[in-house]
């Protein structure tokens, strides 16, 4: 699909859900609805978007909605490029899977629940990847402690307060 075809063609099919966005960029880009991600990322590989370049997260925190799931999409035809920013809810960010689609999605997604803790509604194995299995919390997010769960341990001696403090060596 060429890219000026783009913009009337989402217009059409998905009046609710879905919104342009203005940007300085080539590459159009629209926020969407959560509940109108699946059906748009179905379309737009269907209309030749048939490469999943890139799944992120984003946290505005403390800005409302605070999560942002990023999706990059390559027509590699017409070498046309869009961006789609999916806004989940605060309280509860679950969004779609896109693995299903685009087998590249699946670790990209599980890095995103991993470092962001927005979860992905039918994935086939979404566990931490990036993180060991029993870490707290979610790294990435920006009301995430400096320095992560050891901030909140009481320490018994200055040097256990900061691992990068050396250990004095014993003198002789």
């Amino acid at each position: 699909m060429k890219p000026e075809e783009l913009q009337p063609a989402i217009a059409g099919r998905f009046s609710n859900g879905v919104e342009p966005l203005e940007t300085p960029f080539d590459i159009p880009q629209y926020r969407v609805d959560p509940e109108a991600l699946l059906p748009l990322l179905e379309f737009l590989k269907a209309s030749g978007f048939d490469m999943l370049l890139d799944v992120g997260g984003v946290d505005y925190y403390p800005r409302s909605p605070r999560f942002e799931v990023v999706y990059h999409l390559l027509d590699t035809k017409t070498r046309a490029r869009v961006r789609l920013r999916c806004t989940p809810a605060d309280d509860d960010p679950v969004v779609p899977t896109a693995s299903h689609l685009w087998p590249s999605a699946n670790p990209a997604e599980r890095e995103v629940y991993d470092l962001f803790g927005v979860r992905f509604s039918g994935h086939p194995n979404l566990t931490r990847i990036m993180m060991p299995t029993d870490w707290a919390g979610h790294p990435l997010r920006k009301d995430y402690p400096l320095k992560g769960p050891r901030e909140e341990l009481e320490a018994r001696y200055v040097a256990e307060k900061n691992r990068y403090h050396a250990p004095r060596l014993a003198e002789g």
